[in-house]
């Protein structure tokens, strides 16, 4: 199953999602790639897989890229191989830009769109600076595609709200809990304890 976490920058995907790996098994993490520079506590590979702005043309030239768009003025994709590789594994979790849900929300209706949401704006903006990470235009820039961002959420199946970590954790896990029982997940397995019930000759 493909889950998609997204949300204005700043909002606290990333946190919610390291959390949400320690607590669930067969859980996967798709790395998307970025032309915007590693960030110091970023690791290539880890947050993202930092490339060139040449390169990524090529990659988008190639259709390698199963969603990818501008945002901040950088670009960011999920590459095709990075999803079909990871999601043999188990449930893969895509941590992507609103831009880059909107685009995948019209290729995956399989898929599971969450939403998660600062408070408030003023808890956004002092996420940002607290941060560290980013200079002042950065941060204006941020806020102020955040404005727009956040209209997406009534699109979204779920919405998270991350005003307490540990609430927000508990809210995303129960997500991924609850879809993994839908009947349709659960078609398989509902059809084999069925034929239990009905063992052959009787």
């Amino acid at each position: 199953m493909l889950f998609v976490i997204t949300g204005p920058s700043g909002s606290g995907k990333s946190t919610i999602l390291r959390h949400l790996w320690k607590d669930l098994r067969n859980i996967q993490f798709a790395v998307s790639h970025t032309t915007r520079p590693r960030r110091p506590s970023e690791l290539n590979g880890r947050e993202y897989y930092f490339i060139s702005p040449e390169e990524f043309k090529r990659m988008a030239a190639r259709r390698m890229f199963l969603e990818w768009a501008e945002v901040h003025g950088n670009l960011y994709g999920t590459s095709k191989k990075e999803v079909g590789e990871k999601s043999r594994a188990g449930d893969l979790v895509l941590d992507i830009d609103v831009q880059g849900a909107r685009a995948l929300r019209a290729l995956r209706t399989d898929a599971v769109f969450v939403f998660v949401l600062p408070p408030r704006a003023s808890d956004l903006k002092r996420r940002l600076l607290e941060r560290g990470e980013d200079d002042k235009q950065t941060i204006r820039r941020r806020l102020a595609n955040a404005c727009r961002e956040i209209r997406d959420a009534s699109e979204a199946d779920y919405v998270v709200v991350n005003d307490r970590l540990n609430r927000a954790v508990l809210e995303l896990e129960a997500i991924v809990l609850a879809s993994r029982c839908r009947v349709d997940v659960r078609m398989k397995e509902i059809k084999s304890i069925l034929k239990s019930f009905n063992p052959p000759g009787r």
